[in-house]
């Protein structure tokens, strides 16, 4: 009887053990297509941004001429019609300053936004999501 005992036992372990086999078989699946599924949409993303900032930098590239040339009339028109009263020297001055002015504030509002511009924030949501769900316990009980 205690051969059989001893039979059953082993029996139980090799059941035990091909059940674990299989769960980490599972676990190590389940793992890869996750981190498969996070490459996949951080590429995704990757492409999408540099699509979008390449788009928008074409079309500054394109316009800024145009901008430039305008500006240097519109600044040049006031310098002259400010001649009158402050002189040219004077003028030239004050329209100098406020373009200095203007174009910190603008350099100032274009440096924030680009720090306030989230890099792949899908991408790092998932992966949070994931790292809070796979460091959870898993409750024992059996």
């Amino acid at each position: 009887m205690r051969a059989t005992t001893g039979e059953q036992m082993g029996a139980g372990s090799e059941q035990t053990d091909r059940g674990l086999a299989t769960l980490v078989g599972r676990l190590t699946e389940g793992l890869t297509r996750l981190v498969t599924q996070h490459l996949t949409l951080a590429r995704a993303e990757i492409m999408e941004d540099a699509r979008v900032v390449g788009a928008d930098l074409a079309l500054i590239a394109v316009f800024v001429p145009f901008v430039l040339v305008g500006y240097g009339f519109v600044c040049a028109g006031l310098a002259v019609a400010l001649a009158r009263w402050l002189g040219l020297a004077g003028a030239l001055a004050l329209v100098g300053a406020l373009n200095l002015v203007g174009g910190a504030v603008g350099v100032h509002r274009a440096v924030a936004r680009l720090k306030a511009h989230q890099v792949m924030a899908d991408t790092t949501n998932e992966l949070t999501r994931s790292v809070t769900a796979l460091s959870q316990e898993v409750p024992r009980g059996r």
